[in-house]
């Protein structure tokens, strides 16, 4: 055991660290002025200390434990997909929470790291060859395509979209076919200009069932970002403050607690899907710069022990996390910038949320089991 700890990555952990600190300070801002949210900071130190556990207590564990119980782990995830849809509470429009008394939890963010695993297991078979379509590409996308399908239907757009990053990025680091490559783009593109065409040709029909069925702030956000001249004050109201707000800090911010758009304000949900607007008005882009430099220390370190290992499924499972988390960032900055339409990503590691921020850490914990046990496949290989 004492082994298995002294193989702790103390980098990752520092970083960690830090981000817990930019966190609670992000938090306490947010939510300083808005009694409701009150004992937010203190919950969060409590998923974060319960994080930090949980990961630790992963290194302890080898991880082919959990590539040999893929299947089982993806069958319970599609359970909690089904059951959510029929028995979970409804928050921001989507229905995919259930409630624990005074805590919730999101079955859609733990299936992310059971879709990791099990690509990873599915992609290892082939020992870095070339991926085949028929043998490879169809049934890692049958594998994903039922998740994502359950997900869309709750609606959750952007727990769905990670989905998809999630599969494309691990298939890419999987030796595609450039060809097959070239295919999947070219159905990307050809999907989303048609999507965008459609949208715009059936505009009102969609608002008018989107508005009986009572979820067009799907429909607000999409047509924001297409349609940006078009749409109506109110939704554009979140990305434009959002905007505003991260201008207004200019180079070195309003100071801590000096910023004007707080939660119940401008904007909303400063302290968890729109802590970066927080971030940007009062440290400015001396901020926003140590924390986008502390998420790509972090990518940094865990690609490192990516490339030392011995086990191809194990190196998977690390930059299938990877893409996870760096389009989470570019996603949650992007569209409180205007470069990405408004979606429910959080930002990693300081967005309010004890779900993402156990899933997180339990990744986390994954990637420091790997790096645990890499001496030891090394020694069995031999």
């Amino acid at each position: 055991m004492l082994n298995k700890l002294k193989k702790l990555d103390w980098g990752i952990l520092l970083i960690l660290g830090l981000l817990m600190a930019v966190s609670v300070v992000a938090i306490h801002s947010a939510t300083a002025y808005t009694p409701k949210y009150s004992g937010s900071v203190m919950k969060q130190l409590m998923f974060y200390a319960l994080g930090f556990g949980v990961a630790t207590i992963s290194v302890l564990f080898d991880y082919r434990i959990v590539l040999k119980l893929w299947h089982v782990m993806y069958g319970i995830g599609i359970a909690l997909l089904i059951a959510v849809y029929f028995f979970g509470g409804i928050v921001n429009g989507a229905k995919g929470w259930f409630r624990l008394g005074a805590f919730s939890f999101q079955p859609a963010e733990i299936v992310k790291i059971i879709l990791i695993i099990g690509i990873a297991y599915l992609m290892g078979k082939r020992q870095g060859d070339k991926l085949n379509f028929s043998q490879d590409l169809l049934p890692i996308g049958a594998f994903a395509f039922l998740p994502f399908l359950l997900v869309m239907i709750q609606p959750d757009l952007g727990n769905a979209i990670i989905y998809l990053v999630i599969v494309v990025g691990m298939l890419w680091i999987g030796n595609v076919k450039y060809t097959h490559v070239l295919i999947g783009l070219s159905v990307l593109v050809a999907g989303l200009v048609l999507f965008v065409m459609l949208f715009n040709l059936f505009n009102e029909q969609i608002y008018t069932y989107l508005k009986d069925v009572e979820k067009t702030h799907w429909y607000d956000r999409i047509n924001t970002f297409i349609n940006p001249s078009e749409a109506s004050a109110d939704a554009r109201h979140q990305s434009e403050n959002a905007m505003i707000a991260i201008g207004s800090g200019g180079l070195s911010g309003d100071g801590f607690l000096q910023g004007d758009m707080k939660n119940g304000g401008f904007i909303p949900y400063t302290y968890s899907d729109s802590i970066f607007v927080v971030i940007g008005e009062e440290f400015g882009f001396q901020g926003s710069a140590i924390l986008l430099m502390l998420y790509f220390l972090l990518i940094y370190r865990m690609i490192m022990i990516a490339f030392k290992c011995y086990d191809r499924r194990a190196a998977y499972i690390i930059l299938g996390i990877v893409s996870m988390f760096v389009f989470q960032v570019f996603q949650n900055i992007g569209m409180m910038i205007g470069l990405m339409p408004i979606t429910g990503i959080t930002l990693p590691f300081v967005s309010y949320g004890g779900t993402s921020l156990l899933l997180n850490m339990l990744s986390i914990g994954l990637v420091l089991s790997i790096k645990a046990h890499q001496e030891v496949y090394e020694l069995v290989a031999d």
